[in-house]
């Protein structure tokens, strides 16, 4: 485990644990594309997982700005353009 000095002065640690149930054939193929790529099925859970939060994070902050532009008057791109000249 890997550790940093926290804010509060105690190590914390840098990783946390994710328990993943998997239907049996994508338990398989991950086993199988850990064993090909020289990884453990860690990094593959890692690799899954990362793009998703960052898509997700996408989407909330689009939202977000969509209402935002609404509120401000903002609805079409014309809208935009006009703002910024």
């Amino acid at each position: 485990m890997l550790y940093w000095p926290g804010t509060s002065g105690r190590r914390e640690a840098l990783c946390t644990v994710l328990g993943v149930s998997l239907p049996e054939p994508l338990a398989a193929e991950r086993s199988r594309l850990a064993t090909e790529r020289g990884g453990s099925k860690s990094d593959i859970g890692e690799e899954s997982v990362s793009p998703y939060l960052w898509e997700a994070w996408v989407r909330t902050v689009r939202r977000q700005r969509i209402r935002r532009a609404k509120r401000t008057g903002v609805t079409a791109e014309a809208d935009v353009f006009q703002a910024m000249s």
